[in-house]
């Protein structure tokens, strides 16, 4: 009886710790602060369309009910820094938003040093080590690493097979590269080589020269009077001037083909190779209609571009504005929600995985069947990483620094006419490469100065 009582007794006993623990749980979850992030980000669509970012919030506020996500609507995609620095002024900004450009961000103060949120974080420590470096400056990460692509060539095999001709594969060459374009393309029969070459001058010399960056720059330092950048710039405008390429050719050539636009064109079968990146891939798994792949950069090279997001300087809720951006991007529970809401909504995957976690990466080439993707993938260690976003000075040394150069109507062209001149066949690139290779070294140099004290 004794036995049966202790037996009773001890039942008892484990009901009421369970109860207790049940208990406090309640209570600390009752204790948790109701909080809410404001967020601004151009790829939200519209409340209607209900695209995958804003199911993936939702998920994130079912995980965590005491955290609201607003969305800020006051942020203008058309003016984004413009209308950033307004919400700065006004003691407005949002918790979390999308950044065009770090280094900008940076400097205008925007941005909180996320580093001790960061360094802890085992998901954080598999983003690979070159995209962790972008969104660090002077030892201190600034910026969370959203989403990746890929930037380099599609390839429609049905118009190679169609001309007899073979069609170029992950890893071709330089010189495969522009004899596929010039043979294939048939401006009579509706279907060019390519569909601008206007990114030429940005890949040539990281495809040409592996110690080259992209647009030459490396640690900081251009290249642009080299040998590779003129070679570059060259083949763009043989290219445009040849009308191997759709978008500029004269408008009584581009009557031999159907669409309203470029991306009709290409949709509609008539490009051959087009530059795009791999956020392109899903419209063409949903509506192509011809046989393609994706074969990145000459030389088995692939940019890599990633879009990033930053927490306000002056959130009141760090923590949660970095669990929500963790949740949107790295994480692997975020990513691994991230695939089964695409599957199940029919939504396309509108990302690359930021986190190298194999699970995620299995499920992910397990959904997405593009082989020169995957064949990518695992050749990162190779690829070449656009700046746009990271490299301090980049925009104005590509495109807004201006030359003092007379160019038509432009008594002080930007660096971006000067080029686009050069690719149309206006000007030469080697009467220009010298000034343009020391404007942007210039044009670095102070925009790393102007970060020292961040």
């Amino acid at each position: 009886m004794k036995k049966v009582l202790s037996l009773f007794m001890i039942i008892a006993l484990l009901f009421s710790v369970a109860a207790c623990s049940s208990d406090e749980k309640a209570s600390s979850d009752d204790k948790k602060e109701n909080v809410t992030l404001s967020y601004a980000s151009w790829s939200l669509g519209t409340e209607k369309e209900q695209n995958l970012e804003r199911l993936m919030i939702k998920a994130f506020e079912k995980k965590h009910p005491n955290i609201k996500v607003k969305i800020d609507e006051s942020i203008n995609p058309t003016d984004w820094n413009g209308t950033l620095a307004a919400a700065a002024s006004a003691g407005k900004m949002p918790d979390v938003f999308a950044l065009p450009q770090i280094p900008s961000s940076l400097s205008n103060d925007w941005l909180m040093d996320i580093t001790k949120m960061t360094e802890k974080d085992k998901d954080f420590a598999n983003i690979p080590e070159a995209v962790r470096e972008s969104a660090t400056y002077n030892d201190k990460v600034y910026a969370v690493p959203f989403a990746q692509h890929f930037l380099g060539y599609l390839v429609n095999k049905d118009l190679f097979n169609e001309a007899n001709l073979d069609y170029p594969e992950f890893g071709f060459s330089l010189e495969e590269y522009t004899k596929s374009i010039k043979e294939v393309t048939n401006i009579n029969k509706g279907v060019a080589g390519t569909n601008h070459a206007f990114s030429v001058t940005d890949w040539y010399p990281a495809a040409a020269n592996p110690d080259m960056g992209w647009y030459t720059v490396q640690d900081g330092q251009y290249s642009l009077d080299s040998k590779e950048f003129i070679a570059g710039a060259n083949l763009a405008k043989e290219i445009t001037t040849n009308n191997y390429a759709y978008e500029s050719l004269p408008d009584d050539l581009k009557a031999n083909f159907k669409g309203e636009n470029p991306e009709e064109v290409w949709m509609n079968g008539q490009v051959a190779v087009k530059w795009d990146g791999t956020w392109g891939v899903p419209a063409l798994v949903e509506k192509g209609t011809f046989d393609f792949d994706f074969i990145g950069l000459p030389g088995g090279r692939t940019g890599v571009t990633n879009d990033f997001v930053g927490i306000s300087k002056t959130s009141k809720h760090a923590e949660e504005a970095f669990l929500f951006s963790k949740w949107m991007s790295f994480g692997k529970e975020g990513f691994m929600k991230r695939m089964e809401i695409a599957e199940k909504e029919g939504k396309a995957l509108n990302t690359l995985p930021v986190n190298a976690d194999p699970e995620i990466l299995e499920e992910y080439f397990a959904i997405n069947e593009v082989p020169g993707i995957k064949t990518a993938y695992d050749n990162l260690d190779n690829a070449v990483v656009e700046p746009v976003k990271t490299v301090p000075g980049y925009v104005d040394a590509r495109w807004e620094a201006p030359t003092g150069v007379k160019v038509g109507e432009e008594a002080n062209a930007k660096v971006a006419v000067i080029l686009d001149n050069v690719i149309k066949g206006n000007l030469k690139i080697e009467d220009y490469a010298k000034q343009l290779d020391q404007l942007a070294d210039q044009k670095s140099k102070e925009a790393n100065e102007a970060l020292k004290d961040k």
